[in-house]
């Protein structure tokens, strides 16, 4: 199964759904890299991916962006051949 990296904080529902659905596809581990504690990763994220907002995930190298990005790749059949790789 691919690695799955997710930029969150604490309290944020979409990281809470997103992190749910992909342990509903079979994912055991999730990196979480808060960017509530870290300043500093917040600017890498946006750096990065050109967003503010959490979550911001990736599946091996590939960035898929947030919750609702997640929830319409797995609706439109995406989800499991990403993470399958």
């Amino acid at each position: 199964m691919a690695a799955v990296k997710m930029y969150t904080t604490l309290v944020c529902p979409y990281c809470i759904r997103a992190k749910m659905l992909l342990k509903q596809r079979g994912v055991e581990q999730i990196e979480e890299i808060r960017v509530d504690l870290n300043p500093a990763e917040r600017e890498a994220m946006m750096a990065r991916t050109g967003r503010r907002t959490v979550p911001q995930i990736f599946i091996g190298d590939t960035h898929v962006g947030g919750c609702d990005d997640l929830i319409a790749l797995d609706q439109r059949g995406g989800l499991r051949p990403l993470l399958d790789v």
